[in-house]
């Protein structure tokens, strides 16, 4: 993530930049900070104080660490973000710093996880952790008077996303921070991007919401909306991939430049090279080359039924395995 983050920089340091702090605070919460730390970390990502008021209690804490105690009248709130319980801001006189809504935007997210997992009875992320005993998890729902056979589904969206539902948590994720929302009514419509789960018994909710985050990072800009029911037989491809130990397929996908990548997707989808070249906008000749060199890099002819299936399996694999969602278009 910190690679990626440096490379980004180089071609757009608002992005870059926003991905470092994305990635900053996940590896915070993954570590299990405190209230402490969280705070910590926006006031030296903001370079000013940052605090929260959590059941009217007051946190401040300085760029250098240190708690700020001042009772010289409030203080000045710059970006901040509310929820019924708590409240986090940044303090800055004047303009606000150019990362400041992205620091208190994940300074929030923190906090809502921290004060999930305080409540006694659970949060709601503990309906979706496979971890957690099956009784555990059934007595939660209970609590919710919700069955252990009642069919539902999760739906996993950007952590920054809106709540759609009534019942939803952050949940922290090898992709970092997002946000499962669970589904009785299939009416649930987020408003922007999401991976919807298949449909199981309550009780089985984990495989709901492991299928949810492979939907959401299976979306892009044409289709910002992924339901794992779609993807068939595809689906247990995906369950089963190790995204730690990419497969050949994937690793010689993931070494093309965009261009040769586009050109690799066109050759996949035309009935014919002629059509390829034509969508393209190249020489029919030049995409005949471009598709003899294609074929020796990956190992196999993306033209053939068998190579089609091979390129297919491994666009949808390489998606599970890049740190951000891609955000070209790929065949599902």
């Amino acid at each position: 993530m910190h690679q990626l983050a440096g490379k980004l920089n180089q071609l757009d340091p608002q992005v870059g930049e926003a991905l470092r702090i994305v990635a900053y605070f996940d590896v915070l919460i993954a570590r299990g900070v405190g209230l402490d730390g969280l705070l910590r970390g926006a006031a030296v990502l903001s370079g000013t104080v940052a605090g929260a008021e959590i059941r009217g209690r007051t946190t401040r804490r300085d760029p250098d660490g240190r708690p700020v105690t001042d009772a010289a009248g409030p203080p000045p709130r710059g970006s901040r973000r509310s929820h019924a319980e708590w409240t986090v801001w940044l303090e800055r006189e004047g303009e606000p710093g150019a990362v400041d809504e992205m620091v208190v935007e994940r300074l929030a997210l923190g906090v809502e996880l921290l004060e999930a997992r305080r409540r006694p009875e659970g949060g709601f992320d503990a309906v979706v952790d496979p971890t957690r005993p099956v009784a555990e998890r059934v007595s939660l729902l209970a609590q919710r008077r919700i069955t252990p056979a009642t069919r539902v589904r999760i739906l996993a969206t950007p952590a920054e996303a809106a709540e759609v539902g009534e019942v939803s948590a952050i949940v922290p994720t090898r992709y970092g921070l997002l946000r499962a929302t669970l589904d009785t009514s299939g009416r649930l419509t987020p408003p922007e991007r999401a991976g919807y789960g298949t449909w199981v018994r309550a009780d089985r909710a984990p495989e709901s919401w492991e299928a949810s985050v492979i939907a959401l990072r299976l979306t892009d800009i044409s289709t910002p909306v992924v339901d794992a029911t779609d993807l068939g037989a595809m689906l247990m491809l995906a369950q089963a991939y190790d995204p730690d130990r990419p497969h050949e397929d994937v690793r010689a996908l993931a070494r093309l430049d965009r261009r040769s990548a586009d050109i690799l997707l066109a050759l996949v989808e035309a009935d014919s090279i002629r059509s390829a070249a034509a969508g393209l906008g190249m020489h029919h000749s030049t995409v005949q080359a471009r598709h003899e060199a294609l074929t020796r890099a990956l190992g196999y002819d993306p033209r053939t039924n068998l190579g089609r299936m091979r390129y297919i399996a491994a666009a949808l694999l390489l998606r599970l395995t890049d740190p951000v969602p891609p955000e070209r278009s790929g065949p599902l």
